[in-house]
């Protein structure tokens, strides 16, 4: 199962994080002329989680982290095209 990790911050949401993750992952394959099944499974995850996700239901809540201090990241995955995430908190050292 593919796994994608996104660590928003005050500067950048979890949707512009996700978006440009996503961008990133299309440039690469796009300038590379090769066939990654990796990278194309975590671009099938983000644009799923891109298409889905209640944005601003997240970014609330990893903002209410992020002004505590904490390090959020979070950690997305699709199965059966169904996406699951989840949310992880840190303090930085």
């Amino acid at each position: 199962m593919t796994e994608v990790e996104l660590v928003p911050d005050l500067c950048n949401c979890i949707e512009t994080v996700a978006k440009a993750r996503y961008q990133e992952i299309v440039q690469g394959l796009m300038s590379s002329g090769e066939i990654d099944d990796t990278a194309k499974a975590s671009m099938e995850v983000l644009r799923l989680f891109l298409v889905g996700a209640d944005f601003r239901r997240l970014r609330a809540e990893s903002e209410a982290y992020l002004l505590q201090g904490k390090r959020v990241t979070f950690v997305i995955r699709a199965q059966h095209r169904k996406v699951e995430y989840e949310i992880h908190t840190s303090t930085p050292r």
